[in-house]
Order: structure tokens, then sequence, then C-alpha cells
């Protein structure tokens, strides 16, 4: 069966992170939606999504497929469905279309002609706002762990490791780790092949470290946290999911908050993620050009891929940062810096996607990374659709 994953309607609402990729492709507990999708069903998956991404996420459809709507995490029960779906039966959520199955185009399907099968939405997550994805983090942790170790055999935890609760800790082969303390009681701790928990590190589960990460010495981390592929991390972090090849190295605080690919923050960057009148968050809606009330007493750093932080620098309490963008300088920046932002609080200026791009080439070369033609499309298109943004929201003044 061709199993193709769509980005529904939730893309909008989580941007910066789908200016870059698909829904499907949203780190979420230890994997990607996608690659849940696939462990699940024993199928790799294409995409359909924004044309321009189409070029690095291409869509494979052929006579028979079955769409399949990104913004849902697979469970057993849920991925057994789809596998059975029928020609013309169409699984729904809450009159929300979670999969069907066509032998046409997906773009001339007529649902009034589908059988509806009904799945209860309590026993499935759905990422539908930016801040799910680490307001959710823990439950997907724990079942990611779950399906990741089951029936299999844990590395055995060095002696100098001090952990509680063992048999909640699993290591992946060439893991190093010695003299740190592991708490695994409040949740699953998995540490990902050829890693690295430097000495003196506190963390305490729901906690992962995806391959080829790295916890600098002394790091203090808790609250369902995910460190994804070739990050580093250091400081206080607390309730926050990293993507994959992005630095927070140093010490500083980082909660309830998410990063995308290539970011980088400078040493003692801080965010905060309470209101000092403990009001609940507000968080900048980027398709709608609006705050949205996410009903959220903590709420941190929202930031898209290859955006950066100097040192010292202060994000203010739900703060959104698009891509590409260099943040750096004295005070609070505003709760929403749009993408191609060079400069902070005092004065800032377009960062120019010729500039930005050199950048984007030389850090990803250090992680023996190819910056690609197709990389090169993709960052072009969005500083052209950037530049029309600034210049349509300075006519709305």
């Amino acid at each position: 069966m061709n199993y193709i994953l769509f980005d529904g309607d939730v893309r909008g609402a989580l941007l910066p992170f789908t200016y870059t990729r698909p829904v499907a492709d949203i780190r979420v507990g230890i994997l990607t939606i996608r690659e849940k999708w696939e462990k699940y069903l024993g199928y790799t998956t294409t995409t359909i999504t924004e044309d321009y991404l189409a070029d690095k996420y291409p869509m494979v459809e052929v006579e028979n497929n079955v769409m399949i709507n990104a913004a849902y995490l697979p469970t057993e029960a849920l991925a057994d469905m789809v596998r059975t779906l029928q020609p013309k039966q169409a699984i729904v959520i809450d009159e929300d279309i979670l999969a069907f199955y066509t032998e046409s185009s997906q773009e001339d399907v007529d649902f009034d002609e589908y059988e509806i099968l009904s799945f209860e939405a309590d026993t499935c997550i759905k990422i539908e706002h930016k801040w799910d994805i680490f307001m959710k983090n823990d439950q997907a942790l724990r079942q990611d762990f779950e399906l990741l170790t089951q029936d299999r055999e844990s590395e055995v935890i060095p002696e100098s490791v001090n952990v509680i609760a063992p048999e909640n800790v699993f290591i992946e082969e060439g893991a190093k780790l010695a003299f740190v303390t592991l708490n695994a009681s409040t949740g699953p701790i998995y540490i990902g092949k050829n890693t690295e928990i430097m000495e003196g590190s506190i963390i305490r589960g729901p906690f992962a470290l995806c391959e080829g990460a790295q916890v600098k010495l002394g790091a203090k981390i808790y609250g369902a946290t995910t460190v994804g592929p070739e990050c580093r991390v250091g400081g206080e972090v607390s309730n926050s999911v990293m993507f994959g090849y992005s630095n927070k190295g140093h010490d500083g605080f980082l909660g309830n908050a998410v990063l995308g690919e290539w970011c980088n923050l400078g040493a003692d960057t801080n965010n905060s993620n309470l209101k000092n009148n403990y009001a609940s968050v507000k968080v900048w809606n980027i398709e709608e050009e609006a705050y949205d009330k996410t009903g959220l007493q903590f709420c941190g750093l929202l930031m898209g891929d290859h955006s950066k932080s100097g040192i010292n620098t202060m994000f203010n309490t739900g703060t959104v940062v698009g891509v590409s963008s260099s943040v750096f300088g004295g005070g609070f920046p505003h709760t929403f810096i749009p993408s191609f932002t060079w400069g902070g609080v005092e004065n800032s200026e377009v960062y120019h996607v010729n500039k930005a791009m050199e950048t984007m080439r030389v850090v990803m070369a250090r992680r023996h990374v190819e910056f690609t033609e197709t990389d090169q499309a993709i960052i072009s298109h969005l500083f052209e659709q950037e530049q029309i943004n600034r210049f349509e929201h300075h006519l709305k003044k």
C-alpha cells in the first residue's frame, strides 16, 4: 500500500516550524511524526505539502493510496485501522478527516460517497498549535519509548552512573556516560546511539537524547525534554524540544520551548516561560497576524530553523522567532521576530538572504551536511515571501 501524509489545516498554526518542513517532519517525543507512522505501518511514506517544499519532500502517488493527516500521532490501534482501510472508506475524529483510501487523485475525492469510520479522539494526540510540541511531548515521548524499546535489551548502565528506576532507562549502542545522575522514576530516559552525557549532568525523565547528540558538563534537564539528533545542550532545560542539529551549549535557561534545526543560542541566553502576573500567555500567529490565546501559564521560546541568539540574549514569555534571524543586543526583543531579522531591541534590519545562506553553508558543513540547491531554493522562496509580508504589513500601518 502507498501511504501519503498530508499537512491538513494545521500548517499555518505551526509556523515557523512548517516554513521549512511538512507537518510530518516535526519532532515530538523521540521520533518525528513521519518516523512514528512508518514504524507502526511498516512502510515508507511520502508527503503532500507546499509546492516550494515538494522537491525536498516529494509525493509518490499511485493507483491506490491511503492519505493520512500528519497532525495526528499514530498508536497501534490507529495504525491497525489505517492498514485495514478499504476503497472509499475514511477515518474521522470529531469531524476531522484522519485518513482515507482513494483510487483516484486525492484532489477528486468526494467524501459524500465514503463510508465514515469513527475513531475516539481521546486515544490519539493531535499537534495543532506550535506550543503542542512541548505541551504534548511527555505523552509522545512515553509512547515512543515503548515503541522503540519493546522486546529489546538496553546496553548496561555504567557503574559510575547514579540511577533511580534503572528499569526505565534504555541506552543504545555507542552511548557514552559517566558520573551522571539519571532519575527515571518520573518518566523514561532514552539515550540514543553514539550520544554523550558529560560528567556532573543531572537528568530527570521523561527525557530523550537522540542519535549523535551531546549533553554538556553539569547540565540540568527535566520536564519531558527531547534533544534531537546531533544537538548540543547545556545549562538548565525544562520541558523543551530541539528538533535536530541545534545548539544550546552554555549556561542559561530554556523552558517550555521549541527550537527547530540549525539554531544556536549564545552563552547565557535565557527565555522567560512565566509572566510576572502569572497570566495566560499569548503567542503570535504568523498566518493570522494576531495573537493566539494559549491558555497556558508556562510558554517560552518558539524558534524556527537557522535562527540564532547572541550572548546574554533575553527572550520574553511566548516569543516566536522566524527562520534565519540573528537576535542580539540588550533588553527584551519583541515577542514576534520575523524571519530574516538581524538585530534586537534598539535597531534591526533585514538579514539579506545571500549572507544568511553563506552562514548556513558554513554551519551545516561543520556537521558534514550539505546545503543543497534544493535547500537554497527553499530559503530564497521564504526570503522573497517575507519581503512581501513586510511590505504588506507596512502598508496596513
